[in-house]
């Protein structure tokens, strides 16, 4: 509680910046105003889903019964979810017209720190999308989020492994539910590897060999581009798959100060080989994120590590580039470190509900609607990952719905990563941009302001203070 609210008074700080961070979606302007002309045509029409059919007859009578009622729904993501996510709430209130969706909606970059001052001061959404992380971290106990377990009724939660809604448990209360499993891969543009005229990397000496190829070719081209968060991913793949061990268990770091450092130098030597550009060059592209920089988008960077649930966004971005236009994007091998198959699988993402919500039958409505509901998951698809819920998977692969690389990337990442994300690894206090502590660390260590054991005892101290401030 301490730690909650300790969080708070620092958010607080940046509540202006917040609002301009997210992007609000036409919903809670566009999508909310059309409901009168959807409630007219929903009267006529029959709305197909949920455990049977719905017909028009019904849908009108219980619009007749029932009082208005106006609920938010906030969520992140990129264009392509967006849109998904924004037709599905168009659909769920044509279905249900006495029900209006407001949606908030934007970028992951200032996301969370927006969210979680509205999560500790009550003003959140009524259905919001969170992390991983948000469950232990702004749950206050349990207090935070409504216990999904008493909307049973109306969410059919037999659709969802048990082991999985175990881990969105807090003090016996279900805190959310898992949309789908996740873990990261590689992701490359072929033609600029044929261009440079080498083979896409598979193990440490081909990435280094990558690394001199491009330079030679050109010094602005890169194989591989990660950010400060995608190194410390991608610095703990590269330990797994040396040592075989997962980076936490129940709640203690298992690595080394002299272990994390071999994982330091190892970016430093990859900097210093042209594998990756510095987190300076990144920066002063002016992008967000990778999917939105231009020299992925133009091919300069021919490589990153994403999730699996992510290949759309990084994909089209790539394919839809007007100066290069006609490139090759390839989901590639994991890279071979050592003897271990490296990496981790999460919880990519959840659905919640706030315990304050004065209409929780509604939220719960548009959440099952959104996860176990025909018509709603054939919108949404594998736009937030393969789903967890079982109707929804078989409905996909039975109407062979969704996107086939994004399928084919989570069963890459669940048929070879061997080890398990723990759920703190994406505290705020870690994870924040700019402020996080990875996102400190791998600029320090990139500029070379800071040592590889230096950042390793540091890396250390901030995660352990993390795992012991519960």
């Amino acid at each position: 509680m301490r730690k909650e609210w300790k969080k708070l008074a620092a958010l607080m700080l940046t509540a202006a910046m917040g609002a301009g961070l997210a992007g609000c979606g036409s919903s809670g302007g566009g999508a909310a105003q059309t409901t009168a002309a959807q409630t007219t045509a929903a009267a006529q029409t029959t709305a197909a889903g949920g455990s049977g059919e719905t017909k028009a007859a019904e849908t009108q009578t219980e619009a007749q019964t029932q009082e208005p009622v106006t609920i938010r729904f906030s969520w992140w993501g990129g264009d392509s979810r967006h849109e998904a996510t924004e037709k599905l709430v168009a659909a769920f209130m044509e279905k249900y017209p006495y029900i209006t969706v407001d949606t908030e909606y934007g970028a992951w970059t200032g996301w969370e720190e927006k969210q979680s001052l509205n999560i500790l001061s009550g003003e959140c959404a009524d259905v919001m999308q969170i992390g991983t992380n948000w469950v232990t971290d702004y749950s206050r106990g349990g207090t935070s989020y409504y216990d999904l377990y008493q909307l049973s009724d109306i969410i059919d939660l037999s659709q969802f492994p048990e082991e999985k809604l175990k881990l969105n448990e807090v003090d016996g209360k279900l805190m959310a539910i898992p949309n789908s499993l996740t873990g990261r891969l590689f992701y490359w543009n072929k033609t600029t590897f044929d261009e440079v005229g080498c083979p896409i990397p598979t193990d440490e000496a081909s990435l280094l060999a990558a690394g001199a190829a491009f330079k030679a070719y050109n010094e602005e081209y890169y194989p591989l581009a990660l950010g400060e968060y995608d190194r410390i991913i991608f610095m703990v793949y590269y330990l797994e798959s040396r040592y075989g061990k997962d980076w936490v268990t129940d709640g203690k770091m298992n690595y080394t100060e002299e272990e994390i450092a071999e994982g330091f130098a190892f970016i430093n030597k990859l900097e210093d080989e042209h594998v990756l550009p510095s987190i300076a060059t990144i920066s002063g592209d002016m992008a967000d994120s990778l999917d939105k920089n231009s020299k992925w988008i133009d091919g300069k960077y021919a490589g990153v590590m994403e999730w699996d649930s992510a290949v759309v966004k990084v994909r089209t971005a790539m394919e839809e580039s007007v100066n290069k236009p006609g490139q090759e994007f390839v989901i590639g091998e994991f890279i071979n470190f050592g003897q271990y198959q490296g990496g981790f699988t999460k919880i990519s993402m959840n659905m919640c509900i706030k315990a304050g919500t004065e209409h929780p039958k509604e939220a719960a409505m548009l959440v099952n609607y959104l996860m176990n509901d025909p018509e709603g998951v054939e919108i949404n698809s594998t736009e937030r990952g393969i789903p967890c819920s079982a109707v929804a998977v078989a409905y996909l692969n039975d109407k062979n719905i969704g996107d086939e690389m994004t399928k084919e990337a989570n069963a890459r990442v669940l048929a070879y990563s061997q080890f398990t994300q723990d759920p703190k690894f994406d505290d705020n206090d870690l994870k924040a941009n700019p402020d996080g502590l990875y996102y400190k660390l791998f600029g320090r260590l990139s500029s070379r302001g800071i040592t590889p054991e230096q950042a390793a005892a540091e890396l250390v101290k901030g995660v352990t203070q993390v795992l012991e401030d519960q």
